[in-house]
């Protein structure tokens, strides 16, 4: 069993009055990729917020492999907490193009390990084209690119394949998985697509009445 890396205990999180997540708990090991679902609205993006420092949490402590995140006396900012995230809206700068987006941020990374992301993820031929000129699929598998060459310790997934056709699916997750795996990285995907949940993650959770529920393996 590998080591405890991400730990949250007793979360709660409140926007003006209305309770998000209430007395939250959860445990993930080191390179384990733990799925979470549940309905529109239930807290599960705000939840990705509160771990990549986007949102602030009422009370609770996050950390990371025993370093405090946040808790009611520290706050380490979103820049500084080595993780990576991948949000529906797929942002990119649109004044760059793809390879640049990719490559944004990048002090040093052999180019061998970027080329083989970007054949993973069949962007190879986009690589010249400006975010405006790309279809949802496109621009998604452009994010996911961007977010892996980093090689983030932990990577958190908001609905990462809504933007793509089934096929495209099937192709990435074997990819995806064997990234993931020689990195050893720990990852929380959100997601409403009971099948991928079931073909990615080690474990999955039912965010629902602010809490997680219903564990499965």
């Amino acid at each position: 069993m590998n080591k405890e890396f991400l730990k949250i205990t007793n979360l709660n999180y409140k926007i003006e009055n209305k309770t998000i997540l209430k007395n939250l708990n959860l445990s993930i090991a080191e390179g384990e990729f733990v799925a979470i679902m549940g309905p529109s609205g239930c807290g599960k993006t705000s939840l990705l917020r509160i771990i990549s420092g986007l949102a602030k949490q009422t009370s609770g402590v996050i950390s990371v492999n025993n370093q405090i995140l946040a808790d009611e006396n520290n706050f380490i900012e979103p820049e500084a907490r080595n993780l990576g995230l991948v949000v529906q809206e797929k942002v990119l700068f649109p004044h760059l193009n793809v390879k640049n987006n990719i490559m944004f941020g990048l002090k040093t990374k052999a180019m061998d390990s970027v080329n083989k992301i970007v054949d993973q993820f069949k962007i190879n031929k986009l690589l010249d084209h400006y975010p405006h000129q790309l279809s949802g699929g496109e621009a998604q598998r452009v994010a996911l690119t961007r977010t892996l060459v980093t090689a983030p310790k932990l990577l958190l997934l908001d609905e990462p394949f809504n933007g793509l056709d089934e096929k495209l699916k099937k192709d990435i997750y074997p990819d995806l998985q064997e990234l993931l795996k020689q990195n050893n990285t720990t990852t929380i995907m959100v997601s409403h697509n009971t099948e991928e949940v079931e073909e990615l993650s080690d474990r999955s959770y039912q965010l629902t009445h602010k809490n997680l529920q219903g564990l499965t393996t």
